[in-house]
């Protein structure tokens, strides 16, 4: 059983097997899981109640009112990952030092104080490194899900700050961090090129503007620099239209993204994709552009499995 977007109700033989909650709360939102003890998803529970909206109003009262959504079982234990360990969140959950074997940092999960079930926040993970110092907080949880079962893979996780990881064995050796999403964003809304942006344009990866523009973005991640005015000049001079233009900055952001990862992490030439929905296809299309090998998988499952994992090596 699956229930969508801020759902609810899970049957009396559904929380009889019910073996943990599972929540994924980040900056903007929030998703929680009943889990059985296979794993299986026996109701789910989503909202906008990300970090940002309960350091106002509070974090215990956001989880107890998706609680009830889910009808999960008093007492059940509750696990968390992403922003509710951040230095701003509900408990602080402090960082695990990289490199480190992602089976390992689930028992530093840090307990949350209350009166009504164990509910643990997982830590994020640092790279103290002075001239590439770096962090994740729910990213590592993603990892995990992914499992153990290749000896050395390059791992693309597109969002507001992608990631870029390095594992080995089934320990996180590297990771780079760059915030294409965020730029999009600040560019987009609060620029110059906002006038050249039409909000809630749907485009795919055989747009002719964003494959032009993921191609000079992929040919030098400077070059990309040098070419963002041209997505508002591009339409003041008739190359383009306004619907053209989230196309062509995703195209040059993106494609510069990928080219500076593939000179990052230049001896790998296979790379997993952990995205979901639109995001997914755009990057797909830029990784098999600079010549990676794709193989995806959805970041919603990787997570739900992240955390499975972890719980079942903490109350199994």
């Amino acid at each position: 059983m699956s229930i969508s977007q801020d759902t609810s109700i899970a049957s009396t033989a559904a929380q009889g097997d019910a073996f943990c909650v599972a929540v994924d709360w980040g900056t903007s939102s929030f998703r929680a899981w009943l889990l059985a003890r296979d794993g299986k998803v026996l109701a789910e529970s989503r909202g906008p109640e990300g970090m940002t909206h309960c350091v106002t109003s509070g974090f215990e009262p956001v989880l107890r009112a998706h609680l009830v959504k889910l009808a999960a079982p008093a007492s059940l234990p509750i696990l968390i990952c992403g922003m509710a360990g951040a230095r701003q969140g509900w408990v602080e959950a402090p960082y695990v030092d990289a490199p480190t074997r992602l089976t390992d940092f689930a028992t530093r999960a840090v307990r949350v104080p209350n009166g009504f079930a164990d509910i643990r926040i997982l830590p994020g993970i640092a790279q103290r490194d002075p001239l590439a110092p770096e962090v994740m907080r729910g990213e590592e949880t993603q990892l995990l899900g992914l499992g153990a079962g290749v000896a050395r893979q390059l791992v693309c996780m597109p969002g507001t700050h992608s990631k870029w990881v390095v594992l080995e064995d089934g320990w996180l050796r590297r990771f780079a961090t760059l915030m294409t999403g965020e730029l999009f964003g600040l560019l987009s809304k609060h620029s110059t090129l906002a006038f050249a942006i039409e909000a809630d344009v749907k485009f795919g990866t055989d747009a002719p503007a964003f494959l032009n523009a993921l191609d000079k973005g992929a040919a030098d991640p400077c070059l990309a620099l040098s070419r963002l005015f041209g997505v508002r000049a591009a339409q003041l001079l008739g190359f383009e239209t306004r619907s053209d233009g989230a196309a062509h900055l995703s195209g040059l952001l993106i494609g510069a993204e990928v080219l500076a990862a593939r000179q990052n992490f230049p001896d790998h030439a296979d790379v997993t994709l952990v995205a979901s929905g639109s995001v997914a296809d755009l990057y797909r299309a830029a990784l098999q552009r600079v010549g990676l090998n794709v193989k995806h998988v959805d970041a919603d499952h990787a997570v739900r499995q992240g955390l499975y994992l972890a719980a079942h090596s903490l109350w199994a």
